[in-house]
């Protein structure tokens, strides 16, 4: 798996019910850009006065950079789910940036920015206040969209082969359902299993296995919100869980609740994980 048509995050991880007074929508890339950028986003909602609503996110192993109420953010790779609570009026615009594709960007290493966000301004200086205001202007999101891309072509940094490389890497992670270890992972690529942490650490932020964990969990969630009624071990087994105390833990642990309740609280088309 090779290219930028190939996708290196999936369009999993809002967790529970989705689409319940908001809407989420993904843009692709313009196809100079894609080798970076996996996708541009946008959740958008409008509440009566006095009501507000939240949704709950298991992050990808993606930096985003996320325009919130006039603020633009880098976002680095979130290990925790997280809840974001709105209210009125209002929209959240973001970049998601392939795994691996923002060290070019930065230009250290993506443990460095892990689990922390941090204002734009810091790695651009002025011009991200003037993207901000740009984007926080713009009526439409082909003009969102334009004003981004326009702001890192300005900025496009010289190609690094192993951003590539690793999006082989996480792009089989994603995919392939046979490869249920990070063993596995070394041996399709003949790498030493130093070698590979090193280059996720560098470049992705997080380790193979985390990477690995989160795509199979975010898949376990998708399921059972979709097919509530379809036990969770078969799940557990189709996404390469042979232990199922093994699943149960990890799901548990990400989620927030067991995997029986969380297709209860699905069924019952509840909210059912805060963070």
């Amino acid at each position: 798996m090779t290219g930028s048509d190939v996708s290196t995050t999936s369009e999993y991880g809002v967790l529970g019910v989705r689409d319940v007074d908001f809407s989420l929508d993904r843009y692709p890339p313009s196809a100079d850009l894609a080798a970076l950028v996996e996708r541009h986003w946008l959740v958008s909602w409008e509440l009566p006065p006095g009501r507000e609503a939240s949704v709950t996110l298991l992050p990808h192993p993606c930096v985003n950079l996320v325009l919130d109420a006039a603020r633009l953010t880098v976002a680095g790779v979130g290990r925790d789910r997280f809840t974001y609570v709105y209210r009125g009026r209002g929209r959240v615009f973001g970049v998601k940036f392939r795994p691996g594709g923002f060290l070019p960007f930065l230009g250290r290493p993506l443990a460095d920015i892990t689990g922390a966000a941090f204002p734009a301004e810091r790695l651009w200086g002025p011009p991200a206040t003037t993207l901000a205001a740009r984007l926080h202007a713009a009526p439409a999101v082909d003009e969102l969209v334009g004003s981004a891309e326009a702001f890192l072509r300005e900025r496009w940094p010289p190609h690094d082969p192993q951003v590539e490389y690793v999006g082989r890497i996480v792009a089989t992670l994603l995919h392939d359902r046979t490869i249920a270890r990070v063993d596995d992972v070394t041996e399709r690529f003949n790498i030493a299993p130093r070698t590979l942490q090193r280059l996720f650490a560098r470049y992705v932020g997080v380790s193979p296995k985390w990477v690995l964990r989160r795509y199979r969990l975010h898949e376990a969630a998708a399921v059972l919100d979709r097919e509530q009624h379809r036990p969770w071990s078969e799940v557990a087994a189709e996404l390469g869980y042979f232990d199922q105390s093994h699943f149960i833990r990890d799901f548990t642990a990400a989620i927030g609740m067991t995997p029986v309740a969380y297709a209860q609280a699905c069924r019952r088309r509840q909210a059912p994980v805060r963070a």
